[in-house]
């Protein structure tokens, strides 16, 4: 599998910590060339330097929210090497508050963030694998892209939009030979619920005990380029979470009856 990425180039959003920076260490690991992305460029330049490749590393500072500059960023990645193989989006936030506590415009940030960031960078990449006929879109989802869960409204509405984005483009682009994959993980062990949005946009600052008994971001990231590497269109990445899923499939009265009694932060 690792040298299915020896010398391919691949941009990653939010790639400063937690999944993003795990994938950075993968990536690295198997001699790809890198362009790491997020608004923390000290942070950046920390997991460069950490990777096993620094000297195949491209640091490219990125708000995935401002969207005017994306195009000329997106010109950057590409001229890094003349081209780009593979783009990650893996930028998000998530939420820790019902829907009624939470204020419009922190559903408009997270929706921000996580839909119109992933769909800003990709159309900046699209043309460039249109003329080339190959590129490869992975998108960072999540199990809560199917299911909806309490204290998580906005964060759930972003993820299952993305699904339904990125399954439309999957059909659009097929006859071009570009490839889209859906990654729809379950609790990975980041700072992910620490900086989770409540519902007046302050940090949540609380490790959820669900989040902590989670994946390592190492052991999930292996997992992730499996599916890059396979060319899956999309893959669950879970533990007893993924349960969920069927459950709603196959017996959604009770997956309601469950769920609406849901409290975990």
């Amino acid at each position: 599998m690792q040298k299915a990425f020896k010398d391919k180039v691949i941009w990653i959003t939010g790639a400063s910590s937690g999944i993003g920076e795990a994938l950075a260490y993968a990536f690295s690991d198997a001699d790809a060339y890198l362009i790491l992305s997020s608004r923390k460029a000290e942070k950046l330049e920390l997991v460069k330097a950490n990777c096993q490749t620094p000297e195949k590393i491209c640091i490219l500072p990125l708000d995935v929210t401002d969207y005017t500059n994306i195009p000329a960023a997106a010109e950057k990645a590409i001229a890094f090497r003349g081209h780009l193989d593979i783009l990650v989006n893996n930028a998000g936030i998530s939420q820790r508050a019902l829907a009624q506590d939470t204020k419009l415009e922190v559903d408009q940030q997270i929706m921000n963030v996580n839909f119109f960031g992933s769909v800003a960078v990709s159309k900046a990449v699209l043309p460039h694998f249109l003329e080339r006929k190959s590129g490869h879109i992975v998108v960072m989802n999540s199990v809560m892209g199917i299911m909806g869960v309490p204290y998580r409204s906005a964060y759930c509405a972003s993820k299952h939009a993305l699904r339904g984005f990125f399954d439309t483009l999957r059909a659009e682009v097929h006859e071009a030979n570009i490839k889209v994959t859906n990654i729809l993980p379950g609790y990975v062990r980041t700072n992910v619920t620490i900086n989770a949005l409540k519902g007046d946009g302050s940090s949540n600052d609380e490790m959820a005990s669900s989040t902590a008994g989670g994946y390592s971001p190492a052991y999930f990231a292996k997992k992730v380029q499996r599916a890059i590497a396979r060319g899956r269109k999309e893959v669950y990445i879970a533990k007893t979470e993924i349960l969920g899923i069927y459950l709603m499939r196959f017996v959604p009265n009770l997956f309601f009856r469950i769920i609406r009694n849901h409290r975990l932060h």
